[in-house]
């Protein structure tokens, strides 16, 4: 689960971790007011969405004074910000933070994230802050410094120490850096989050280091544990039709293509998501029914993959376990005839029931395609969709 900068920053000020001040506003009188109300001569006025890159799309202006922070807010506020981690649809921008500017001197990159191939949470460092760490990665790799934590998550004071002396921090400014990498890794730990990334953390003109702007990511299986962190969720920041799913209790995630897919089992989404693309089409989305679904829960996420106006054809890949292949195919029938289905579907089920389900499909009187096996299963929408592919 992903929270906004606002929101991160009260959290990095509970771990005393500096931050510049700021107020958070949704009204252009609200951002004037917060600025009066806080230290000049420079403010900073940031869109609140859930992306990074958005000094890029004009999301973030530096105002000096009033009137600059009032029209900063004006266009702002309601703007569709587009940036690389939106996507070119964007995300509209309902809150913004009017910040205390910084008289920066240097900026740098840190961040704790859980590194999931290495199973522990990682430290990562660059004296190139400020810019997208990606690209600093891609093609300087030697100007990023990354220390593995031990098994209970703790990081040495050397260790923090060799990250801050390899991104060039002066001797006068390494002891309070070292505590504040220890801050946010025990935020990690405490809170379960999978990413605390701040970018820029700036050194200013007096050496002070502050947080200048913070993304943190966070598990969602843990937040049962967490309910401080699972209040700071924003609805209005998720796709609206995962953020559908979510409350029907499917698991789904719209990729962007045009072969809509249901599938049970997270591991045979990903494999049939893998057969679409090497059958040359794209998927639209991931849908996993899992092991609990019924009838109409079947129903609602095949309306729910139709509500994309992307999908131009439907795959149901269906291997019965605890999940029926004739109730699956109960709850599609139902939902086909319900919207008035024109579009392609390639079914393909395996299993507890699967003769069933067939008979059912063959007396349903709907135009739909049989597959034996998942390859030939993709290969068939690849081909019924090809128009949308051209």
């Amino acid at each position: 689960m992903n929270i906004h900068e606002y929101q991160a920053k009260e959290l990095l000020r509970a771990y005393d971790v500096p931050v510049p001040e700021g107020k958070v506003a949704d009204t252009v009188e609200g951002a004037v007011a917060a600025a009066k109300e806080l230290p000049g001569p420079v403010w900073v006025v940031k869109a609140q969405i859930h992306a990074g890159g958005r000094g890029k799309g004009g999301g973030v202006k530096v105002c000096r004074d009033a009137q600059e922070v009032k029209t900063a807010a004006e266009a702002i506020l309601g703007m569709q910000l587009v940036t690389r981690q939106t996507g070119p649809a964007g995300q509209k921008v309902k809150k913004i933070r009017v910040e205390q500017g910084t008289d920066i001197e240097r900026e740098l990159y840190l961040a704790v994230v859980l590194d999931r191939g290495a199973e522990r949470l990682t430290v990562v460092a660059s004296p190139d802050g400020g810019v997208d760490i990606e690209d600093v990665a891609e093609k300087y790799p030697e100007r990023i410094f990354i220390r593995r934590l031990d098994g209970s998550h703790h990081i040495w004071p050397f260790q923090a120490r060799q990250l801050l002396f390899g991104c060039g921090l002066q001797q006068r400014q390494i002891g309070r850096g070292a505590a504040l990498i220890a801050n946010l890794v025990r935020l990690c730990v405490e809170k379960d989050a999978t990413q605390v990334e701040i970018n820029p953390l700036v050194v200013d003109r007096q050496g002070t280091i502050l947080a200048l702007d913070a993304k943190m990511n966070f598990d969602e299986s843990a937040l049962n544990r967490h309910p401080d962190i699972a209040a700071l969720d924003d609805p209005d920041e998720r796709d609206p039709l995962e953020r559908m799913a979510a409350e029907i209790g499917l698991n789904y995630v719209r990729l962007g293509g045009y072969v809509g897919t249901m599938v049970n089992g997270a591991g045979l989404a990903m494999a049939t998501m893998d057969a679409i693309k090497q059958a040359g089409a794209e998927p639209a989305n991931f849908l996993d029914a899992g092991g609990g679904a019924n009838v109409e829960m079947i129903r609602k996420g095949f309306e729910l993959m139709l509500s994309d106006p992307g999908v131009r054809g439907i795959l149901i890949n269906i291997f019965g376990g605890i999940v029926r292949c004739d109730m699956v195919a109960e709850g599609v029938i139902q939902a086909a005839k319900s919207l008035g289905l024109k579009l392609p579907l390639v079914i393909r089920m395996e299993g507890t029931n699967a003769e069933a389900a067939r008979k059912l499909l063959d007396a349903s009187g709907l135009n739909l395609f049989g597959a034996s096996s998942m390859a030939e299963a993709a290969r068939r929408i690849a081909e019924l969709t090809k128009e949308a592919r051209q």
